[in-house]
């Protein structure tokens, strides 16, 4: 059989590795190619290369006398969805409750012995509610012109978006310790309820496409359900922690 080979030209400099190009040469081991790893040591063999070639970044693949391209483009040549740019994803909210749900079940064993208790369904709230709160502490200054979008609240009193992070995770971390309910509930309560209804104007009233800011500012997750979720979550833990 003829050996499948592949030519790659990366970045391999004394201060920088480029982490397409290595992406790049293990795709192709793993997909079976021998590979003619051509490091360009310089930004002048960097620059000599993209002219001589016509490109404007590299890594650059070639197989057989075909250029392929970048790393991105060499994922296409294997059949691997490589997403739009500014596409929507629900990834970012599937690790957070997948994660936190992990996190719940495992705190329930460790301190009841079994997987399935009622304080691991809190928990799963409260933890969600903290990481949340933590992805939007990142980068407090982008969550907040992002929520300015919709949150009705916001609109009025702009502080608002810069104390709502730190609103929900107080209210997290007091729920998960069980302490302070007179603190942790009425929160819990308003800023979950403000976030419902300012959710169900923008998106099933307004019938507006926003990018929701629940996993933090920087995110492509489709403003709806899973911010409706989210917030009727909080309200919903408020009211079983008022009434329990």
């Amino acid at each position: 059989m003829t050996e499948k080979r592949a030519t790659l030209y990366r970045m391999v400099m004394p201060s920088h590795t480029c982490p397409y190009g290595v992406k790049a040469k293990d795709l192709l081991k793993r997909r079976g190619y021998a590979v003619d790893d051509h490091w360009l040591r310089t930004r002048e063999d960097t620059d000599a290369f993209k002219a001589e070639h016509g490109v404007k970044t590299t890594p650059q693949t070639f197989i057989g006398r075909e250029r392929v391209g970048g790393y991105d483009d060499l994922r296409r040549f294997f059949g691997i969805r490589v997403p739009a740019a500014g596409e929507t994803s629900y990834r970012p909210v599937i690790a957070v409750f997948a994660m936190t749900a992990l996190m719940a079940l495992a705190a329930s064993t460790a301190a009841f012995g079994t997987l399935l208790t009622m304080r691991a369904a809190e928990w799963f709230v409260s933890f969600s509610m903290c990481v949340l709160a933590l992805l939007k502490l990142q980068d407090v200054e982008t969550f907040s012109t992002m929520f300015l979008n919709y949150d009705l609240l916001a609109r009025r009193w702009v502080r608002y978006g810069y104390v709502y992070p730190f609103a929900e995770g107080l209210a997290g971390v007091l729920m998960t310790a069980h302490v302070a309910d007179w603190l942790s509930v009425p929160v819990a309560l308003f800023i979950g309820a403000i976030g419902a209804v300012s959710v169900v104007k923008a998106v099933y009233v307004d019938r507006r496409e926003l990018k929701c800011a629940c996993v933090g500012g920087a995110t492509r997750v489709p403003l709806g359900f899973v911010s409706l979720v989210e917030n009727v979550a909080m309200v919903a833990m408020a009211v079983w922690m008022a009434l329990r």
